[in-house]
């Protein structure tokens, strides 16, 4: 969608233009030798977002095979400069957006990365991922997924989370357990993200985060990620709307200043069907997973800001909304 020739009014084509737009999770396949999606990402460039954070692993898969896509990545990116760039620092995301260019980072879906050795946790900051959660719905070594009896966070999992935090690494407790998540916000004095989760008051769901979660998350200086995931939003509809009823209840909540955008859009839909078709383990099919899953695609980014408009919204609080917190995180945090 061209922003220009999209039906926005002009006060949201002109907000699109002035302001940041970061989505904060993306999903490309995760096959180390495959870069035939990646020029896909021209997507978010026409949607008008300058930063994206692609994910590169999460726990079901080896650690190592999250090195061989982060490698892959990587070079694709450098060889297509021109349009992209890797970001690994603030001054990098200005820029990008002064070149015209999408800023790119990475995120780790779940502490098995990290294959029981802090040292990963420098290593895959070095190498651009710029946030972590702890447990991919189920538990792992570090601690409790959010469909599985969790366990609480473990003494190995404050050890990375002491070592992201030295690192400069932002905290994600998306997918993550309730207990591991309260104690999480209990160990650490910064602020911590759910970088794709959407409101359990809104439309009930095991991956949804119920009122005090928001309430607390706000309190650390946080930031709640909506995601664009159908079965999360409601009724299996991936709609603006849908996603804009969740960004506002999280408002009334918590405020502006603690509301982003990561739409968890999979590029390639067959390769998720199958993933979940195949483990059923992860992806319970009473809890939604079995019918297919609608997502709502970047190029709707630009029409969310609209529909906020449209409810009365103040152009400071979409800007904060559609990138800003995650700026005001980024440079609390890196280092």
């Amino acid at each position: 969608m061209k922003i220009e020739s999209s039906g926005l009014s002009r006060r949201a084509i002109r907000l699109v233009k002035e302001s940041l737009l970061w989505d904060n999770h993306g999903c490309m396949p995760l096959r180390g030798n495959d870069t035939s999606f990646l020029p896909e990402l021209k997507q978010y460039r026409e949607a008008g977002v300058d930063v994206v954070s692609l994910n590169v692993g999460f726990d079901s898969l080896s650690w190592d095979n999250t090195l061989l896509v982060l490698a892959n990545y990587r070079h694709w990116i450098k060889q297509h400069a021109e349009d992209y760039l890797l970001v690994d620092t603030i001054a990098d995301i200005d820029r990008a957006r002064q070149s015209g260019r999408l800023g790119i980072v990475f995120d780790i879906e779940g502490a098995c990365a990290l294959n029981k050795q802090l040292s990963m946790i420098e290593q895959y900051y070095d190498l651009g991922v710029r946030w972590m959660l702890m447990a991919y719905n189920r538990n792992n070594e570090a601690g409790g997924g959010c469909q599985d009896n969790d366990q609480g966070l473990t003494d190995y999992g404050k050890d990375v989370l002491d070592e992201m935090i030295r690192v400069g690494m932002v905290i994600c407790c998306s997918h993550t357990g309730l207990s591991t998540v309260m104690q999480i916000m209990e160990h650490v004095n910064q602020p911590i993200i759910f970088s794709h989760s959407n409101a359990a008051a809104v439309w009930q769901h095991k991956r949804n985060i119920h009122d005090d979660v928001v309430r607390v998350c706000a309190e650390t200086g946080g930031v709640i990620g909506i995601n664009g995931i159908g079965i999360f939003l409601g009724n299996n509809e991936a709609s603006v709307e849908n996603v804009v009823r969740h960004i506002d209840h999280v408002v009334q909540l918590a405020g502006p200043e603690h509301v982003g955008i990561g739409l968890d859009y999979v590029f390639d839909q067959q390769e998720v069907e199958d993933f979940v078709k195949d483990n059923p383990q992860i992806f319970p099919p009473e809890d939604g997973y079995a019918d297919g899953i609608a997502m709502l695609a970047p190029e709707a980014l630009p029409l969310i800001v609209q529909s906020l408009l449209n409810r009365g919204y103040k152009d400071e609080d979409v800007k904060k909304i559609m990138g800003g917190n995650h700026f005001r995180v980024a440079r609390q945090v890196w280092k």
